[in-house]
């Protein structure tokens, strides 16, 4: 799924783990984030049934978001997500190490003979190559069509 995907709904599930959190402690949290962007991923997540959207009849409006019990299990998505970032670090940071010094190398040169010498095209007729046939084997005339 998209919304699971999201870098920000990764976050958004954090931030609203523990209880129903109004849209300004959570653009506040998440620093960084843009209204716009906080407002789509919310939305999203509204859809897809992850977070629940309470609005209260106060004025001005207060609304607040809290997880569902499908958002509950996205929260152990996450931390299981969390936990294999975690054990693994040391042999992500080692491999893209490996690979920055492999990329700031100079390429190494083509070999030789590479690429392979170009044969000439057997359909296409060359005139030193009809000099060189031996008397008696010249090719036909070609006929054309009118």
């Amino acid at each position: 799924m998209d919304t699971i995907a999201n870098k920000w709904t990764c976050l958004l599930v954090d931030a609203l783990q523990d209880g129903p959190v109004r849209f300004g402690v959570l653009r506040r949290r998440l620093d960084g984030i843009t209204q716009k962007s906080l407002t789509q991923t919310l939305r999203a997540m509204e859809r897809d049934g992850m977070v629940i959207r309470t609005v209260y009849p106060t004025i001005p409006p207060r609304v607040e978001y809290g997880l569902s019990s499908l958002g509950h299990s996205v929260v152990r998505l996450m931390n299981g997500v969390r936990t294999w970032c975690e054990e693994n670090v040391a042999e992500i940071v080692t491999s893209r190490t490996a690979y920055d010094l492999r990329a700031a190398e100079e390429p190494e040169p083509v070999r030789q003979g590479w690429p392979p010498a170009r044969r000439p095209c057997p359909m296409v007729r060359r005139p030193e190559v009809e000099k060189s046939r031996p008397p008696g084997r010249a090719r036909a005339p070609v006929r054309r069509r009118r």
